[in-house]
C-alpha cells in the first residue's frame, strides 16, 4: 500500500504561482505512475496530469502552465502551477496507479486527502 500526504496549497493572487508537494510512504515509490488531480465545487475530479519514474504527461488544457516533476531519492512528486486564474481554484489531489499511462480516477488505487488551491482575482 501506498500513503500520500500532499501540500503547498494556499491563497494566491491571479497570476501568481504555487508548487504543490506529495509524498509518498509504504511502497516502492518509483515502481508507481502519480497522477495529480484536482476538483472545484460542483464539477467532477478533473486530470491534471501524471508521472512515471521516466515519463511526464500533462492535461492540454494545461501545457504550458502547470508542470510535474519527480524527485525518487525523496519519494515526492511536484506540481508546479504557475500563471494561475480563478478557474485553477479546486481541491488538489495526488494519486498513485501501476497502470504508468493511465489519466483514468477509476485507475488510481490511492489517493491522498488533497490539499485547497484558491486563487483570487
Amino acid at each position: 500500500q501506498v500513503q500520500l500526504v500532499e501540500s503547498g496549497g494556499g491563497l494566491v493572487q491571479a497570476g501568481g504561482s504555487l508548487r504543490l508537494s506529495c509524498a509518498a510512504s509504504g511502497d516502492t515509490f518509483s515502481t508507481y505512475t502519480m497522477g495529480w488531480f484536482r476538483q472545484a465545487p460542483g464539477k467532477e475530479r478533473e486530470f491534471v496530469g501524471r508521472s512515471s519514474w521516466s515519463n511526464t504527461f500533462s492535461s492540454n488544457s494545461m501545457k504550458g502552465r502547470f508542470t510535474i516533476s519527480r524527485d525518487n531519492a525523496k519519494n515526492t512528486v511536484y506540481l508546479q502551477m504557475n500563471s494561475l486564474t480563478p478557474e485553477d481554484t479546486a481541491v488538489y489531489y495526488c494519486a498513485a496507479t501501476r497502470n504508468w499511462r493511465s489519466i483514468l480516477t477509476s485507475d488510481y488505487e490511492y489517493w491522498g486527502q488533497g490539499t485547497q488551491v484558491t486563487v483570487s482575482s
